[in-house]
């Protein structure tokens, strides 16, 4: 009778002369060999090969990028044992409490985009003017805009945060590097990405080709790849909104979240059942769960922020690339949000973002195109 192991259930004893179950022989030395998870290194090395032409630079600041991630990663996750966690004292450009990682976080990006001479442009949801760097060595080809650590708020509760990222190519290049290269639309990303720190640390990125994740191995300090060509549902079970600002939103918004929650009627009078409520109030986290679940999420204006609050060039344009590249979309309530113009670096939009049927139905909503069903 086969004896049983505690937590591994029945062990059943090999046939004499059976070969070993593992990829060692009888001497104990490996015969196969172990499988080897692709890094985010190499995965964009091979993304630079679709361009025999590419100079190699922006392979390099999607390098510098990951790095950086690294040790932000690495920070995060011992925040608690170091003076690091809660606020300096001290307001950003949007008026919100800066927190002592969001400090942190903004130099490390800073440094480690600002070295090697690709980026002509670095913008930062943490500084009110963007910083040109056109002069020295380098192509500074690249325009990188960033949240360096969205959520922050959250991180003394140890809820998930993340770093949002947005890449355009510069416009002047014959000329000197100004607004015309900082002020363009979503639509002229190149790619974009975000991190989310939580359970594990998780990378994922967008350049055109698919929607990748990758997932941190601490033990040997690399993303590996775990999430090959991410692609949401076209309508998803979750809807997230911060329903507390009911009270200050338009009586579409009000009507537009009571059918989400509730449900609605379909094409052809078909009851469409309501979406559950998740909502965790860090925008990478709410928008990453989203994306492998299906579902939208909502930052509609209000009363006291009637044009948005969300920012449009390191927020919401970078994860609308990526939702769009994962079969998703991302709206402001009107039309596509990789189509709005912006006007200032620190602009804000409303969000509706997620799954391209969801997104869909709240733009009939908004405009008033009730009930349909997409």
């Amino acid at each position: 009778m086969n004896a049983t192991v505690p937590g591994l259930g029945p062990y059943r004893p090999r046939r004499p002369g059976a070969r070993p179950r593992s990829g060692l022989n009888r001497e104990g030395i490996m015969t196969q060999s172990p499988q080897i998870l692709q890094t985010i290194e190499s995965h964009i090395l091979e993304l630079q090969k679709l361009h025999p032409a590419a100079s190699g630079d922006f392979t390099g600041l999607l390098n510098d990028i990951t790095f950086a991630a690294k040790i932000v990663s690495r920070e995060v996750t011992k925040a608690g044992l170091v003076d690091i966690l809660g606020a300096t004292g001290e307001s950003n450009v949007q008026g919100e409490t800066v927190q002592k990682l969001d400090d942190y976080a903004n130099a490390v990006f800073l440094k480690c985009l600002g070295t090697r001479g690709q980026v002509c442009i670095m913008g930062s949801e943490e500084m009110a003017d963007p910083i040109f760097n056109d002069a020295g060595p380098g192509s500074h080809n690249y325009v990188v805009i960033f949240d360096p650590l969205d959520g922050s708020s959250n991180i003394d509760a140890n809820v998930s945060v993340g770093t949002i990222f947005g890449i355009w190519k510069r416009r002047s290049l014959l000329s000197k590097v100004g607004p015309a290269d900082l002020l363009q639309p979503g639509r002229q990303l190149v790619a974009s990405g975000y991190v989310i720190y939580g359970s594990s640390t998780m990378l994922v990125y967008t350049a055109g080709h698919g929607v990748h994740g990758f997932t941190l191995d601490p033990s040997i300090g690399e993303f590996l790849l775990s999430h090959e060509n991410i692609t949401t549902p076209f309508e998803g079970p979750i809807y997230s909104v911060n329903e507390g600002n009911e009270p200050k939103w338009s009586p579409a918004v009000v009507e537009t979240v009571r059918q989400l929650k509730h449900g609605r009627s379909g094409v052809g009078g078909k009851k469409v059942a309501g979406k559950t409520s998740r909502y965790i109030g860090s925008l990478v986290a709410d928008f990453h769960r989203n994306l492998l679940y299906g579902g939208v999420f909502l930052y509609p204006p209000t009363t006291e922020k009637p044009g948005g609050k969300l920012r449009l060039m390191c927020e919401a344009a970078p994860l609308a690339l990526v939702a769009e590249n994962a079969g998703g979309y991302a709206s402001d309530g009107k039309g596509p949000i990789l189509d709005v113009a912006p006007d200032q670096l620190h602009m804000r939009v409303p969000l509706y973002i997620g799954s391209r049927g969801d997104v869909m139905w709240i733009e009939t909503m908004l405009s008033g195109t009730k009930g349909g069903s997409c």
